[in-house]
């Protein structure tokens, strides 16, 4: 009985650490293809989906061309030291090579955001770094 108490304390206590973690976005790559016409330039496209409630951590994409599309939802997003702005469902923005992205956010706690992302960078370069500056 003891041990049954025991293991029901531990997988309550789980389920609250579970619970009071924040979600994350999840990023599936669509296309990636080197631009025949602009040497050592590759076009690369990406879904970011946002659970409700999720945040993705500050980053940066080299020196990346970045355009997003918001599909569903609505997310803020804080450039550099710019005011953070809410796209919603049909808008969309860019960010300039080496921009630092502060803030990415769904700003619902009940329904999902999700992005289309496009990057024009450079052949071999990653198209996301983390950024803890």
């Amino acid at each position: 009985m003891r041990f049954r108490s025991l293991a029901l304390a531990a997988i309550a206590a789980c389920g609250s650490a579970l619970a009071d973690a924040t979600p994350s976005k999840t990023t599936k790559p669509q296309f990636q293809r080197a631009l025949p016409n602009v040497d050592g330039k590759t076009f690369s496209s990406a879904i970011v989906d946002f659970p409700p409630g999720a945040k993705a951590a500050p980053h940066r994409h080299g020196q990346a061309f970045v355009y997003a599309y918001v599909l569903q939802g609505a997310v803020r997003s804080q450039l550099d030291d710019e005011a953070a702005k809410v796209y919603r469902s049909g808008q969309d923005w860019f960010e300039p090579p080496g921009a630092r992205h502060k803030l990415t956010e769904n700003v619902s706690n009940t329904q999902p955001a999700r992005l289309l992302v496009i990057f024009i960078g450079n052949t071999g370069d990653p198209l996301k770094t983390p950024d803890s500056e």
